[in-house]
């Protein structure tokens, strides 16, 4: 699909965005940016969870410093690394596995297991 342009020549419309919007337009970008963001929720709720119930007095020993900030983005940026890259892997390994179940009649994976030695036993 092309736009005209003032000049009159057709132009691509996505050449007209930015590069950043144009990524997300990729499936697979679109797909680990979410589970980035999934993965970023979830270590801001676990390091706000820690902040909050200050176990081993985390909470104290972090803001009695007076450079508590360093010390908090370094346990959030670990937590981001850590939970980002997880869901972004998980969603990469789960990703060709709706396929295979859609391949195999769309049952159960213990069903299909079930089918699956029932057959191999009939074979031998």
């Amino acid at each position: 699909m092309a736009t005209e342009s003032v000049s009159g020549t057709a132009m691509p419309n996505n050449q007209s965005r930015p590069g950043c919007l144009a990524l997300l337009r990729i499936p697979l970008f679109r797909l680990l940016a979410i589970n980035l963001a999934i993965g970023a929720c979830a270590a801001a709720l676990l390091v706000g969870g820690l902040l909050w119930l200050n176990p081993g007095h985390l909470r104290d020993l972090i803001f009695a410093d007076h450079s508590g900030g360093v010390a908090l983005g370094l346990l959030l940026a670990s937590f981001l690394i850590t939970f980002g890259s997880a869901a972004m892997g998980s969603a990469i390994m789960a990703q060709g596995r709706k396929e295979d179940q859609d391949r195999r009649d769309g049952g159960h994976g213990s069903q299909l297991a079930v089918r699956e030695l029932a057959r191999r036993a009939r074979t031998r």
